[in-house]
């Protein structure tokens, strides 16, 4: 289901008491409606599936079940008017339970063979009577009965008397707005294992986002095992930094159990040396080059090492052909990223066979190397034979259409995945006619704002007074602390970000998802987790139900008790979300707003 942003308001009905409930489910749905009539008791231990039977559904059910026996949970506080600052629970909390047993779950699903690809339907309903023992779930497919499985283990509470219970009779309606809901991860910078992998699929498969774009690998190393180049491995960080064909295929079981696709990115011609060079160092240009040459306008690239793939080489589609095969057997998204951005044409003032080229003719010049590229590589890329995939639909990264340099023609069905200029992007390439996934930096990037990595920098070499000419402010007092992309995007940041404001509707319809990417430069198993958690959370609402309530107005001060909730939630299923703000804020609902005044934000 894809709506647009300017009829989101007509779809939204939240009503019922809500400020009488303890839980605040994330996202919040498009249509949610309580009752009055008291709380209802809850088991839930049996599922009777209409149809034939359905492992998957079965299972999600499983562990839906046992986490919400497993942490009999108690959100911290309700959301109450800010003069109220009700807290839920200061101790016990003294709720009766319900005369009858909720003890049954019955769901319904109407096609259940859909497969897990974009624009799959996602919609569910959810009724919980005021009489009865049976909790109603419909749903057009398996993945929208997964997300309600997501939505009920948030509503499932603690009685306060070793029970569990629902706390009002409720019924909802929801469906997401946008059909691409994804964040990123980088494992080419940094490794990062499977537990961790599978630990954001967690916190994905709760929060409603279902697309992992997984940046398998970059300049730096490529930790990906290859049956048709085993040597590519020996540009692993180490023989235990590596995936092997099963490892990727028990993230993708894992994933899609969940209702996660997994969309692999292998990034070229640019950021391509490690692995490659090792294929053949003539496929690589710039590898041996200093990256930064001390003289930037004759980089060779944006940070170390260097290397892109050389493009007027026939030995290099030869190589992408083999590798892009291989992981296309075992990717079986219809959706690849084939990456393009960020090419440096520094690097190929090294390379021979292009400078020989230019020289040859000169009225070629960087654009015309692209649209090779473009001529050469797209036709590998969607070729049934060797993506195996006659629904293979290309995404690229912006930078090959709209940035200098860019190829002269892009086919118009390559999707387009915006990171620079944000609105403005957005609105070019949806203009031209693209379809477009939106990961602006300005908003959504989650590794800004940690300083800068490079090291030997003089930039930070500054100890005069930050109003003295000489000083720096983008490295030290007060500036942006050496990263390019600070500050630091906060969860309402991210939440307010109407990226289709300034959109005709026509062009509105082109913009399919958005993704957060974690690049991991300084990231590893360490921090992916409070780096993407609980922020990736606020990105999950935007994109499923929106940042505006039923009165067109920003819901950002409503999102906080829910965002504070969710990540308590986070925390107890064991993915490693970082805090927000003080417990207190947590505990006392609005007591941390900065304005009195709880419509500041509109």
């Amino acid at each position: 289901m894809h709506l647009l942003p300017s009829l989101l308001a007509a779809t939204l009905c939240v009503s019922g008491a809500v400020n009488a409930v303890a839980v605040n489910p994330l996202p919040a749905p498009t249509s949610i409606t309580w009752g009055s009539s008291g709380p209802r008791a809850f088991n839930g231990r049996n599922l009777a599936l209409n149809g034939a039977p359905n492992s998957l559904v079965s299972d999600a059910w499983g562990r839906a079940y046992d986490a919400i026996t497993s942490l009999h949970w108690v959100p911290q506080a309700t959301e109450a008017p800010i003069a109220t600052y009700a807290v839920f629970p200061t101790s016990t909390p003294k709720k009766k339970r319900g005369t009858t047993t909720l003890n049954s779950i019955t769901v319904q699903i109407a096609d259940s063979k859909a497969a897990l690809q974009h624009g799959v339907d996602e919609s569910y309903t959810i009724d919980v009577p005021a009489t009865g023992q049976v909790i109603t779930i419909t749903a057009k497919t398996n993945w929208g009965a997964l997300h309600a499985f997501t939505t009920l283990q948030q509503l499932v509470i603690s009685d306060g008397h070793g029970g569990l219970m629902i706390e009002q009779p409720v019924s909802i309606s929801d469906a997401p707005m946008y059909p691409y809901r994804g964040i990123m991860i980088d494992s080419g910078r940094n490794f990062i294992s499977l537990p961790k992998i599978y630990e954001q699929i967690d916190g994905m498969a709760l929060s409603k986002l279902n697309a992992l774009h997984w940046h398998l690998d970059d300049s730096q190393s490529w930790p990906i095992q290859m049956a048709s180049y085993p040597s590519m491995t020996v540009d692993a960080y180490s023989a235990n930094e590596v995936y092997t064909a099963n490892n990727l295929k028990d993230v993708l079981k894992y994933a899609t159990a969940r209702g996660v696709r997994v969309i692999p990115e292998i990034d070229m011609p640019g950021h391509a040396s490690s692995g490659w060079k090792q294929i053949d160092p003539s496929i690589v240009a710039c590898a041996d080059s200093w990256w930064s040459n001390d003289n930037w306008p004759l980089h060779t690239a944006v940070e170390p090492n260097p290397g892109q793939l050389e493009i007027l080489n026939p030995k290099t589609y030869t190589a992408v052909s083999k590798v892009y095969s291989e992981l296309s057997g075992i990717f079986t998204d219809n959706f690849f990223h084939v990456g393009g951005d960020e090419l440096q044409t520094g690097c190929y003032n090294l390379s021979k066979i292009t400078t020989e080229w230019f020289a040859a003719n000169s009225s070629r010049g960087y654009n015309d190397l692209l649209q090779h590229w473009v001529d050469n590589a797209v036709p590998i890329f969607t070729d049934p034979k060797t993506s195996g995939n006659s629904k293979r639909q290309l995404i690229m990264w912006e930078d090959l259409t709209i940035n200098t340099p860019h190829a002269w023609t892009v086919p118009k069905d390559i999707i387009m995945q915006t990171w620079n200029n944000g609105p403005a992007n957005i609105k070019t390439l949806t203009e031209a006619g693209y379809q477009v996934i939106v990961s602006s930096s300005d908003w959504f990037y989650l590794d800004c704002g940690f300083g800068g990595w490079v090291s030997n920098d003089p930039r930070y070499d500054i100890l005069t007074n930050p109003d003295a000419a000489t000083a720096n402010p983008n490295f030290n007092w007060g500036g942006n602390g050496g990263s390019w992309c600070a500050p630091y995007k906060t969860w309402q940041r991210i939440y307010d970000y109407d990226f289709t404001a300034n959109l005709t509707a026509a062009e509105a319809k082109l913009v399919i998802g958005v993704t957060a990417p974690l690049w991991s430069e300084q990231s590893d198993d360490t921090t992916i987790s409070s780096k993407m958690w609980p922020r990736a959370a606020a990105l999950a609402e935007l994109a499923w139900s929106g940042n505006k309530n039923a009165a067109g107005k920003k819901r950002v001060t409503e999102l906080t008790q829910r965002i504070l909730n969710f990540r308590e939630y986070l925390v107890k299923l064991g993915v490693g979300a970082a805090p927000l703000m003080p417990k207190y804020c947590l505990q006392h609902p609005h007591a941390c707003d900065l304005y009195y005044d709880q419509t500041a934000v509109v």
